[in-house]
């Protein structure tokens, strides 16, 4: 079996059953694409690609100067395709059954937003909202569906492309339910308390409720149209150079500052881990990492220790 031929059965074994969501599937066929055009490999039959193969695959990405965790995700696709094609029983040997691969990826602590500047981001937005006297053009209309975007990520932490596919049937305004549709298709329920972002949500579906249905997503375009994950990350941008705030904050931000200030409140990490979707607690505790700064700051500040003086001079 040529190579190709092998990528095709595996995709559709993807699509259809694994049901894989659209965007992993482009992930996987941008990965598949990437080896098949290595050295010829379209014209290999499957027999033909070793470990010694594989091997040199891998090296290529490394000269590309890759970052560690997408040549890890890109290999990690390259070893499922051969893991389905040996319990196919398309191949005799798996090249990936003599391969030790280790590729470690740097560990970056996850950058937050400071309280601060969340609050002044909200406080603008806010103020902006009660200068206008008609609230029947559409600039009011697109201004309270950003505070809801906002007040979203902020209040659940979750992921963008959660917040962008909420759909109306799988949100309860009254009492601040959201069901969310996670990696893996995982659903879990977010709860909004807060009073205010719950009137504002309201007024959002009053303001919207000639394109918002059932069946249709909660945040919209102009166009009546889903809210795309990269127009929510330019109306970020947006404020933050009106604000003048130098920190670069994207969507995902929230998610991160979220965690890592319900953890500064002492709320348990396993209840951080359920909120954010997380199916390991591994995932979870980078955010106890975050924590020893804020720990360090009030050790340093707050610690009674601090006013007591034994040494003289």
């Amino acid at each position: 079996m040529l190579l190709r031929q092998a990528i095709k059965e595996f995709k559709f074994h993807c699509e259809f059953e694994k049901n894989l969501s659209q965007k992993t599937l482009r992930a996987y066929e941008i990965d598949l694409e990437q080896f098949l055009s290595y050295e010829n490999f379209q014209t290999f039959n499957m027999i033909d690609i070793d470990k010694n193969k594989i091997k040199s695959y891998i090296q290529s990405l490394y000269r590309l100067e890759l970052k560690a965790k997408t040549i890890k995700r890109k290999v990690a696709v390259v070893k499922a395709l051969f893991n389905y094609l040996e319990f196919e029983e398309s191949i005799e040997v798996n090249p990936f059954r003599k391969l030790h691969i280790s590729i470690k990826e740097p560990q970056t602590l996850p950058k937050t937003i400071e309280l601060n500047k969340i609050t002044k981001l909200l406080k603008y937005l806010y103020q902006l909202k009660d200068n206008y006297t008609n609230k029947d053009i559409y600039s009011y209309k697109a201004l309270v569906r950003d505070i809801v975007v906002l007040e979203i990520l902020f209040s659940t932490g979750i992921r963008v492309s959660e917040l962008c596919n909420i759909k109306c049937d799988t949100i309860n305004i009254n009492n601040g339910l959201i069901t969310i549709h996670g990696k893996g298709d995982k659903e879990r329920v977010i709860q909004i308390c807060d009073s205010e972002t719950k009137t504002l949500l309201k007024e959002y579906v009053k303001l919207f409720h000639n394109t918002l249905s059932d069946n249709s997503f909660f945040l919209v375009n102009r166009l009546g149209n889903q809210l795309s994950e990269q127009s929510v990350r330019l109306m970020i941008k947006k404020y933050q150079k009106i604000l003048g705030i130098e920190q670069n904050i994207t969507p995902h931000m929230f998610r991160h500052s979220f965690a890592t200030l319900l953890l500064e409140e002492g709320v348990d990490i396993r209840y951080i881990q359920n909120m954010l979707g997380h199916s390991s607690i591994s995932t979870t505790q980078i955010y106890t990492q975050v924590n020893l700064k804020h720990q360090k700051k009030i050790l340093a500040t707050k610690h009674p220790r601090r006013n007591l003086k034994f040494i003289t001079s």
